[in-house]
């Protein structure tokens, strides 16, 4: 099990690193979308199953509207893949601060510390995600609220980065 954290662990970061140093949309997605599935596969590894489930299909579908919108406005006839040069330097150079700060930061960490969040709950009769999920609706319904109102914003505000001085696939031909 440890094992397959690793290597889950290890697809996050590499696609932070592909979403952060990939300026075309359309490959940015595909990092995020392995993002989210890594992410989850952490959460299933940790005891989180039902959690993981809601946020991946949250996530996508909020990634596939995204998507779709900043994919029509940005238009790009070429867009940059992962081998292009503008795209393989920033990755370098990304890997090498993590690999960095892993070896300054990562002295203190062993994976045996990786616990499960059933295994600490002794004679429990709830999973450990489900008070959490019980917890987000029942105290944090405001945060909610604030949340969505919150990822609208982000939404427009990224159309609007975007679109640039021209207007994607609805200026005049």
């Amino acid at each position: 099990m440890t094992y397959v954290m690793f290597l889950l662990l290890l697809g996050l970061v590499l696609g932070l690193i592909s979403v952060a140093s990939n300026p075309s949309p359309y490959f940015a997605a595909l990092g995020l979308v392995i993002v989210s599935g890594m992410g989850c596969g952490i959460l299933v590894g940790h005891g989180g199953a039902f959690l993981s489930l809601i946020l991946f299909l949250i996530y996508l579908g909020g990634m596939l509207v995204v998507f779709a919108y900043s994919a029509a406005l940005a238009a790009e006839p070429f867009p940059e893949s992962f081998g292009a040069r503008s795209v393989v330097v920033p990755m370098l150079t990304y890997m090498g601060v993590t690999v960095v700060a892993c070896w300054i930061f990562g002295a203190g960490w062993y994976e045996f510390s990786w616990v499960p969040v059933d295994e600490m709950s002794g004679f429990s009769a709830f999973r450990g995600d489900m008070g959490g999920v019980a917890l987000i609706y029942s105290f944090g319904g405001g945060m909610l609220v604030i949340s969505a109102w919150v990822l609208l914003l982000t939404l427009f505000v990224v159309l609007e980065l975007t679109r640039g001085l021209s207007r994607g696939t609805l200026r005049a031909v």
